[in-house]
């Protein structure tokens, strides 16, 4: 998959055509029905990218909850953070 530099993906997004309401649930069970909508969306990596990059810390982004995102970050600093003291 190419990776994409602009926001032209969001339109592309299966979440387009439903109500933003339902990507900013307030409980698990409305983060289970969004996370499901995004799993087979064409656009599910650049979505969770932009979120990550941009730090939205509310809302279901390319198939993650704001918990799952906190980790990726996590985990990508502390890769980093070992690959540095590894030199």
């Amino acid at each position: 998959m190419r990776h994409e530099t602009d926001e032209n993906w969001m339109a592309r997004g299966r979440c387009n055509d439903q109500p933003p309401s339902l990507f900013f649930p307030s409980d698990g069970v409305g983060v289970e029905i969004a996370k499901r909508i995004c799993a087979e969306c064409p656009v599910k990596e650049p979505c969770r990218e932009y979120a990550l990059a941009n730090r939205i810390d509310h809302g279901v982004w390319g198939g993650t909850s704001e918990r799952e995102r906190r980790r990726i970050l996590r985990s990508r600093r502390l890769a980093a953070e070992a690959a540095t003291s590894a030199r």
